[in-house]
């Protein structure tokens, strides 16, 4: 981290690398080697923060590197790589010290590093690298790429320590019950998802917040073993107190040790990291591959010629004399991978090179366990596309292009193919920027009637910078999609690259129509969001449009191929909880951080956003009094009004008078209604189970978390009365010292809801009519009319005379209010506070994110790009990806057969449509009458129900005047009648006669295009 006061940079990356994330900051790397891969590894940990990058080239740029090398441009042609590659990653990230060096690796120079990475070194220097690194204590890594496979080696000494080794906050969980036994058996709460506890035996764990059986509170951690999904057995408590009620039982990451072996025994006996055991005989052919390639390379001084057959199988002889090859030699893959070693992908080194930077980072902070200690990753099903088997030397000869990296495997006219192209970008973050600086290396669109749209409605923040390679800190604020262009077209001007700042949805199909669609070769999806994924999915497999889906969350990451007619759709997004929790739980019995974190945040929208609204209402809008909205409106206007402060200090005393209330009277009073002894029924405490009872705090200005709150809260208050704010916090001790307040008086009569059902009967004391009656609200009206005439008289007020704050979560001081608001909540209740990062990304809800997964998962995207343009109708050659770099995860498999039913007596599949041209002999849209008429002539079915949406079209049950009416009407005018926006593609459902009940959702859509 390059320092504290880049927080805001790195936040999502934090959320990956947890506190280790800020020892990057003092570390420095060397990484040898910038072509493709190299380039793709400084990239990442320059975005990263690292401190100091040293990158180490003694070649001169080529045409041929911007294949693959997305740092050059065409001014650094004969310069230095290192040197020209250092110009650009500078202004990439200004943080970070980013050197060039020409010279040789030696020791001296080596020993300053704590990790050195080496790329398109040869075996020898690799060798006497890692000795001396192993020797020194410096991490080694090796990442080389070759055409369309690469490798990856780490060493990382014999007694490497892993501080964190998990992925994510550690395991916690409420918990319910703790008998007293030897063992003592602990049953945990379920989530609002109904899920159990997800502890493995073997946890360590330690409790907090337990009433009743305290003696757990203060133990040391212990370990547990897993009865079920929601009871743990830990030890001997049949001495403890007896369990009341409350408590958090939490895991404690422990410390692991691995040891690497050093390179020079490694490559004998290699410890190789699969996915499966049926994928090591093709990492151990691989791993013979590359050292005979190297042995190659020493005979002949070159690398072997593309498409050669004699150069494969000069390969293949050298890895058959290695002798240490471990079990049989697979030849089909030697041959394929020698083959096209010549070549450079971009998208290969992007998985490699993300792969590798992931490594790096694991050494520098400690988190997640590094790879042990080899990885092999090919896409040489590649090379079983139709016809490319046919490809020979001379479609794969250089041609003295920038592209000659990628024609040495895929040949020349595949080139041409790909310049052709047009394809779509929804969404320009972090996955988007690495596939559109990929698509620019490619050369996608590159041709004159190549198209490349890139759409996001977004603009660019602080907090994107960390990962998303295409933007710099003098773009913050600007479109997003119109920067990523920008940065496109620098890298390739070739490319024929259009910025929208459209978003892909329901409102936006007049602009992104079913024809824009089918025009298209392809669409990518970078979207964060799954109802924005699921849209598009569902748009693309309408128009037939192969789709390719991306995302990540932390170190974990997919891509998922959508090919017509081949693979199965999508489906649709998992329905994922989306942070909502019981009224009464988050009112009255919270539980966990979670809870209180979802507290805070209606406590802001409650106090900075919803009244101001309000307020700008009743001032702007005159009507707003002549139809009085519900009593309780009113009354929250007037009591924003009432509260408006005259200067700082009012905001001071308000944010004072808040505390008291929140975490002082309302406590008492609800411990007022159910005081801690209260029984259910007799014997049956009212404080157990998944009530924690709470006690009221007591406001201390030198407390800091008091002090946070009551700074936060004066400050938002002050922002939406425009009101200037203080930030000396000594001030506001001394203001704070001054508040007096009255003793607070519970009131007998309340209702406290125990269920959500009677949450919105919440405290009204009895015999009060809510809401108030007319006698109230008509003396309430006359007030605030009264008031209003007071501050802006017979003119309309200018501007609003409250700013309404609505919650960001990149904005410091709103969550300075989550975090004190909710740390707050929390010790009312026992419940564990979250320190200010956590609470960010919780209230937030923010994904965490990092550049290297980005990076990868871009890369396998765009590996199935080009099995698309080659046209593969083959589904075995395509892949599905799921990816795990915290634990050297790389998992790629084939997609789902497309599914078929049955319909109208025959086989359909899933890609099968009725397209019909809905326009009349008269030329104009088409009545729904012509529409049964062709349905019964082109399928000969009857239809009893046609709808467009929740419009109904006609209904055969309808009576014979209704029928008729419906028949009459034309598609273009059903969709005025009911306000719909006018569209040029409809989609149809209906129902036949005779239809089977069970199959009612499953028949070919129909299509209609509107004149």
């Amino acid at each position: 981290m390059a320092g504290s006061g880049e927080e805001p940079r790195y936040s999502r990356q934090l959320y990956v690398l947890g506190g280790g994330g800020r020892r990057l900051a003092e570390s420095a790397v060397l990484v040898s080697g910038l072509r493709g891969t190299g380039a793709q590894v400084a990239t990442a940990l320059v975005l990263a923060g690292t401190g100091r990058v040293v990158l180490h080239d003694r070649g001169a740029t080529c045409t041929a590197d911007r294949t693959h090398q997305f740092l050059l441009g065409e001014s650094d042609l004969g310069q230095n790589r290192a040197k020209a590659s250092q110009r650009a990653l500078t202004k990439l990230n200004p943080c970070v010290v980013v050197e060039a060096h020409t010279g040789e690796l030696s020791e001296a120079f080596l020993a300053p590093f704590q990790v050195v990475v080496l790329t398109e070194s040869p075996l020898e220097e690799q060798l006497r690298v890692g000795d001396f690194c192993h020797a020194q204590g410096i991490c080694f890594i090796v990442a080389d790429t070759k055409g369309l496979a690469g490798q990856l080696f780490c060493d990382f000494g014999e007694q490497f320590v892993i501080d964190d080794p998990a992925e994510g906050d550690p395991v916690c969980a409420a918990v319910q019950h703790i008998s007293q036994g030897n063992p003592g058996v602990v049953t945990c709460m379920g989530t609002e998802d109904s899920h159990g506890h997800l502890f493995c035996d073997g946890d360590l764990v330690t409790f907090s917040g337990v009433q009743g059986m305290t003696e757990l509170n203060s133990q040391k951690p212990v370990p547990v073993r897993v009865l079920d999904a929601f009871r743990l057995e830990i030890g001997d408590t049949s001495s403890f107190s007896p369990y009341r009620c409350g408590g958090l039982v939490s895991q404690v990451q422990k410390p692991q040790e691995c040891s690497h072996e050093p390179l020079c025994q490694s490559l004998e006996e290699p410890k190789i990291r699969v996915a499966s055991p049926e994928d090591l005989p093709r990492s151990r052919s691989l791993h013979a591959a590359f050292q005979a390639l190297h042995a190659f390379r020493r005979e002949q001084g070159r690398l072997p010629r593309p498409r050669a057959p004699a150069d494969a199988e000069r390969v293949l002889e050298l890895a058959r004399s290695l002798g240490a090859q471990q079990g049989p030699l697979d030849e089909d893959i030697v041959r394929a991978f020698a083959s096209v070693s010549a070549g450079d992908l971009c998208p290969v080194a992007a998985v490699v090179g993300a792969l590798a930077a992931q490594e790096v980072l694991k050494a520098i902070t400690r988190k997640f366990l590094p790879l042990d200690q080899w990885l092999y990753f090919d896409a040489l099903e590649c090379l079983a596309l139709s016809g490319a088997a046919q490809l020979t030397e001379m479609d794969c000869a250089p041609r003295g292009s920038r592209y000659d990296g990628q024609i040495a495997v895929f040949g020349a006219n595949f080139q041409e193919k790909l310049g052709h192209q047009k394809y779509l970008v929804v969404g320009a973050g972090a996955i988007g920027c690495e596939l559109l600086k990929n698509f620019a290396m490619m050369g996608l669109a590159a041709g004159p009637d190549g198209e490349l749209i890139v759409t996001d409605m977004d603009t660019v923040a602080l907090s994107n910078l960390h990962r998303q390679l295409l933007y710099r800190s003098a773009d913050i604020s600007k479109p997003k999609s119109v920067v990523a262009a920008a940065a496109v077209q620098r890298m390739n001007p070739d490319v024929r690259v259009t910025a929208h700042q459209n978003q892909v949805g329901p409102a936006t199909e007049m602009f992104y129509r079913d024809n824009f669609f089918r025009h298209l070769d392809g669409v990518a999806s970078a979207l964060d969001t799954l109802e924005a994924r699921a849209y598009l999915e569902r748009r693309c497999l309408r128009c037939r449009t192969p789709l390719l889906d991306s995302g990540t969350e932390g170190t974990r990451g997919n891509v998922l191929a959508m090919v017509p007619p081949l693979t199965k759709p999508l489906g649709p997004a998992s329905t994922l909880r989306d942070g909502t929790f019981p009224l009464c739980t988050l009112r009255h019995f919270p539980r966990t951080i979670q809870h209180t974190l979802q507290w805070a945040r209606d406590e802001f929208e409650g106090l900075f956003q919803l009244p101001a609204e309000q307020v700008n209402q009743f001032m702007e809008d005159p009507a707003f009094l002549e139809q009085p909205p519900p009593g309780k409106v009113l009354e929250q206007v007037w009591d924003s009004l009432r509260e408006r402060p005259r200067d700082w200090q009012d905001c001071v005393r308000w944010a004072r008078q808040h505390w008291q209330s929140r975490y002082h009277d309302a406590i008492t009073q609800l411990l007022h209604i159910y005081p801690p002894e209260h029984e259910t029924s007799p014997g049956v405490p009212f404080w157990a189970g998944d009530r924690s009872c709470p006690h009221p705090l007591t406001f201390n200005p030198d407390n800091d978390t008091h002090l946070d709150y009551v700074l936060a809260a004066a400050h938002l208050f002050a922002q939406v009365h425009r009101v200037p704010p203080c930030t000396d916090r000594a001030a506001i001790q001394a203001i704070l010292r001054g508040v007096v307040l009255p003793p607070f008086a519970p009131q007998d009569g309340l209702q406290i809801p125990l269920t959500e059902e009677l949450t919105e009967e919440a405290q009204v004391p009895t015999g009060v009519p809510v809401p108030p009656d007319c006698r109230q609200l008509t003396e309430l009206t006359q007030d605030l009319m009264q008031w209003r005439q007071e501050l802006v008289g017979d003119e309309e007020a200018e501007t609003p005379l409250m700013e309404p704050i609505h919650f960001e979560k990149d904005n410091n001081i709103h969550i300075d209010f989550i975090t004190a608001a909710s740390n707050l909540r929390a010790e009312n209740y026992g419940i564990p506070p979250a320190n200010w990062l956590t609470s960010k990304r919780i209230a937030g809800r923010i994904v965490p994110a990092i550049i290297t997964t980005t990076a990868a998962v871009a890369g396998l995207a765009c590996l199935e790009v080009y099995k698309l343009v080659w046209g593969c109708q083959d589904l075995s050659c395509y892949r599905n990806s799921n990816i795990g770099l915290s634990d050297c995860l790389l998992l790629r498999f084939q997609p789902l057969p497309s599914t078929t039913y049955w319909y109208g007596g025959r086989e359909w599949s899933c890609w099968d449509r009725l397209e019909m041209r809905a326009v009349g002999a008269d030329g104009q849209a088409m009545t729904v009458e012509e529409v049964l008429d062709w349905l019964q002539r082109t399928h000969g079915w009857t239809v009893t129900m046609l709808l467009c949406g929740d419009i109904v079209l006609y209904d055969s049950k309808a009576d014979e005047e209704t029928r008729a009416r419906q028949q009459a009407q034309r598609l273009s005018e059903n969709l005025e009648d009911a306000r719909m926006p006018q569209q040029q593609d409809l989609e149809l459902l209906y129902m036949c006669e005779g239809e089977d009940a069970e199959v009612e959702d499953t028949r070919p859509p129909l299509l209609c295009s509107l004149p």
